[in-house]
């Protein structure tokens, strides 16, 4: 359907369950779930059709790690990485390399009219390592520039629909059966779920607007693919000529490489967005709903990954409020030579309920002057750029800001993330529009840089931070059997070791993803100073320098700007332990997932041009199951704390002496800055201090937990609760287990469904109001572990940590990844209130270190339909296609627990 006939009303979409005659149909609750829930502990694996090979042979979970190049009889005890061998360097020296800046997907505007490009998705190939296998189609992936022009070509076909089709084969057919050694019976390229209950859930109401295609690939050479799709076109900015990160080639040559002294990536060592880096940035505006084609080129063979990874995938956006289809549930997942199309709304959380006339400024989307835009509001059509900006429909206290998205497949999330299925993705609003210089009383201005009306990113930096190790050759390594999780023991920034960044003398947004596996971190930043004595903290003896905290302000925690900017500058004692100066200049526990934006002023302080200064993380770790402890930053500085390789009488060599992974990993080098910054003081923003007042507010939260009227609405509210553990009866493949308002424990199931909150409404027209439905979740774990929890879908306000109030940075917060257990600045439980609005279907709450989730700490919970009694199939698929198979609920997974709140 085109944007001619888009003139839709939420009538338009179908919004009941599925007929008795479709393959996605519900079934009823048993009555008595008990022998239902103990016949699926006896079932075969949810996943196991990603994992055939010839013979009709189910490979175990196990069996896919078997090229590895360290099996467990030739690992080691040594912690770093976890038993394995050191990371060689191969000559690499730090600060030799600059930081590479996100590429962007560029959307373009989604046109039925456009005559789709008639090449096909282009089948494996043999050809020269190492992009390609040289001598085994099933281990290789299609060419490099067959990819490309494939990528290219105008337009999208076949076109997207609302459901799944089913109807275009697999066009990897030939080569899947020739592998697999049978016929296929039904192989449709496209590996979403067919059926109602798998449609893009209203569809004309929510109709993408624009579309990009990107292709899950072995590591290749970048070839410039995307380097005119670039919001800054290469000429703006600081991205244009004479800019601190213009390149008269853009990204075409760029290697896959941690380090240019470093081997290339193999293939099957590395699978990225496109197949390349720099890692991919999604820009994305509210009001805007866009489309995703997803295509799978990995190897046919599972077991083509170098020992770790699976070659079926399903992309979760992280946290973004969209229906279920679209969400990445971890047994939706597609094979290769499928593709999957994810719509995103880019709605504002609320939208049926608040705001609902579209009449409120706040909430909003940046544009560009004279720009028309379909737009679903009070009034659907299309409508021309105000101001700079769009109304739309919902509640602005709902904006986000800072996501990623990664793969979620069932069993091997881990593994694939870490394997390079991750990229990150801004949201754009009225608030947050990336202009720093546009002053209407709405933009937020936070640093970001003028010559373009939005989107701008001179002074708006993304960066993934994450813990890798690779083998004795310079290939990615990942130890997949270690349940407890992984550590590395190199730190990397956008997939580079110790990088170099300039930066101009003016305020910087930072916005940092902690990418690891499994991996907690402490950020400090911190300025060289000449002289050992000159500063505050001496550097090493000899070296004739010292070093300065540097202050800044956290913005953002996770995908969400703060009511209030949390000043880390000694200030304040931000957590109530009696201290002001464990925050000062350095950042609480980030663990895996979190998302911290902070705001750098490097012209505050004394800071100059010609100045150094470094991001230090204080974390040290050891083993997977607990963040240990934070190193002071003088004794990193000093090297009173300093890892050291030591060679063992064998030869081979061991970290002793601490962490290798605390310590500086990024250099700043500070440039003149001759412009004028227009942006935001966050200090006018903090929060209040002993003797002054708060300052203004840049995101209200929707709770005030000081206000009764507030609180007492969460009275009558259900409560669920939830213990992440240890199993009683672990096993190698399932050690971890979560256990639903206080019922049995569970390993991961996706066919049970452990809690069913209902929507309180279905579609609204203009002009109505409600809450949603509004709940109360404990989420708890013994005091011997960590585990970062993700709710999927929606963003939660925490109401306390074992009872106490929660520290500033997430009293201010929306959050969807909350820390618990024994870990510093966390706590053995904590309490949420969350929303449920706008959209049904299946998603997943799961422990974010991902090696917990891939083994068994993961349930499954729905939001079901206004009125609905039965309970939603849950997909499998095979190369065939997908097949159903019967939900079954826990007792209480729709009455909740019947403590507290009800």
């Amino acid at each position: 359907m085109g944007t001619a006939a888009l003139n839709a009303h939420a009538a338009w979409d179908y919004v009941g369950p599925p007929a008795s005659t479709d393959p996605s149909a519900y079934t009823d609750q048993p009555a008595d779930p008990t022998q239902a829930l103990q016949d699926l502990l006896t079932k075969s694996e949810a996943n196991e059709g990603a994992r055939e090979v010839p013979g009709g042979i189910f490979l175990e979970k196990e069996e896919i790690r078997l090229n590895n190049v360290l099996q467990p009889a030739d690992q080691t005890s040594y912690n770093y990485p976890t038993n394995g061998m050191p990371s060689p360097m191969f000559g690499a020296t730090p600060w030799t390399q600059k930081l590479l800046m996100f590429e962007e997907f560029g959307p373009e505007k989604l046109d039925e009219n456009v005559q789709a490009g008639t090449n096909p998705f282009p089948r494996p190939s043999t050809g020269a390592a190492p992009e390609q296998d040289p001598a085994n189609l099933m281990h290789s992936g299609p060419a490099g520039a067959a990819l490309d022009a494939f990528l290219a070509q105008a337009g999208i076909s076949p076109f997207p629909q609302r459901e799944a089709n089913t109807s275009v084969r697999n066009p990897w057919q030939p080569d899947i059966e020739q592998f697999l050694e049978r016929f296929l019976n039904n192989a449709p390229a496209e590996g979403r779920p067919p059926g109602e209950g798998w449609a893009h859930q209203r569809w004309n109401e929510f109709y993408p607007q624009s579309y990009f295609k990107t292709v899950q690939a072995g590591a290749r050479v970048n070839s410039g693919l995307r380097d005119g799709k670039q919001l800054h076109q290469w000429k703006y900015g600081e991205f244009g000529p004479g800019g601190l990160y213009y390149s008269a080639t853009g990204n075409a040559g760029t290697k896959v490489q941690i380090h240019p002294a470093m081997p290339v990536q193999n293939h099957n060592s590395v699978w990225t967005f496109d197949g390349t880096l720099p890692p991919k940035l999604l820009m994305a505006r509210y009001g805007q709903p866009m489309l995703m084609r997803h295509y799978n080129a990995l190897p046919i063979d599972p077991q083509a990954n170098n020992g770790f990874g699976l070659h079926t995938i399903s992309t979760h956006e992280h946290n973004g409020h969209n229906p279920a289809e679209s969400d990445g549930f971890a047994n939706a997942f597609f094979f290769p030579g499928q593709f999957y199309d994810y719509r995103w709304p880019l709605q504002l959380a609320g939208y049926d309920t608040i705001n609902t006339t579209a009449s409120e400024s706040k909430a909003a989307f940046p544009c560009s002057p004279g720009e028309t835009l379909w737009v679903n509001d009070a009034n659907p059509g299309v409508k021309t750029c105000d101001q700079g900006k769009i109304k739309i429909r919902g509640d602005w206290r709902e904006t986000m800001s800072t996501h990623w998205f990664h793969d979620h497949m069932l069993d091997f999330t881990a593994q694939n993330v870490y394997k390079g299925n991750a990229v990150m993705m801004n949201y754009y609003s009225a608030l947050d529009r990336g202009n720093e210089a546009m002053d209407d009383g709405v933009n937020l201005r936070l640093p970001s840089g003028s010559a373009m009306p939005w989107g701008n990113r001179d002074y708006d930096v993304n960066l993934v931070v994450a813990d890798k190790a690779w083998d004795q050759t310079g290939q990615l390594w990942f130890n997949p059997f270690n349940t407890d999780g992984f550590i590395g023991d190199r730190m990397t920034v956008n997939w580079q070791w110790a990088p170099t960044l300039d930066v101009r003398a003016r305020r910087y947004r930072f916005r940092i993803l902690n990418g690891s596996v499994s991996r907690y971190f402490a950020i400090g930043i911190v300025a060289e100073c000449a002289g050992e004595r000159t500063c505050e903290m001496p550097g090493p003896s000899g070296s004739r320098v010292s070093y300065k905290r540097v202050p800044f302000h956290m913005i953002a925690n996770d995908g969400n700007l703060l009511e209030h900017a949390v000043p880390f500058d000694g200030s304040m004692d931000l957590d109530n332990n009696g201290s002001r100066q464990d925050h000062n200049g350095v950042l609480p526990t980030q663990a895996i997932a979190e998302r911290y934006d902070i705001v750098v002023d490097f012209a505050k302080g004394g800071l100059k041009a010609g100045d150094k200064l470094y991001f230090v993380n204080t974390m040290e770790q050891d083993t997977g199951v607990l963040a240990k402890r934070r190193i002071p930053l003088a004794d990193i500085l000093s090297e009173k704390y300093k890892p050291e390789l030591k060679t063992r009488s064998d030869g081979s060599k061991q970290w002793i002496k601490g962490d290798p992974v605390v310590g500086k990993f990024m250099q700043l080098n500070i440039q003149p800055y001759t412009g004028t910054d227009a942006s935001m003081d966050p200090s006018q923003y903090e929060p209040a201090k002993p003797g002054k007042s708060a300052g203004k507010k840049m995101i209200p939260l929707w709770l005030d937990r000081n206000n009764p009227n507030d609180m007492a609405k969460l009275q009558t509210a259900r409560h669920r609760s939830f213990h992440f553990g240890r199993s009683a009866v672990a096993t190698d493949t399932q050690p971890w287990i979560v256990a639903t308002d206080g019922g049995a424990d569970y390993h991961a199931d996706p066919r049970r469904i452990s809690a069913a909150p209902q929507l309180a409404n279905g579609p609204t027209d203009g002009g109505s109001s409600g809450e949603g439905t509004v709940e109360v979740w404990e989420i708890q774990s013994g005091a011997g572990w960590s585990h970062p929890v993700h709710v999927h879908f929606e963003e939660g306000i925490v109401l306390n940590r074992d009872d106490q109030p929660p520290p500033e940075w997430e009293k201010w917060a929306r959050k969807d990844v909350y820390r618990v257990g024994g870990d510093e600045e966390s706590s053995g439980k904590l309490t949420l209130a969350i929303h449920f609005r706008e959209f049904a279907g299946t998603y997943v709450e799961h422990c974010h270190n991902t090696q917990h989730e891939d083994n068994s700490m993961l349930l499954r919970w729905d939001i079901e339909h206004p009125g609905q009694f039965q309970v939603m199939p849950t997909p499998l698929p095979t190369w065939d296609g997908v097949e159903y198979a019967p939900s079954v609920g826990v007792p209480t997974f729709r009455t909740g627990d019947g403590f507290g709140p009800k």
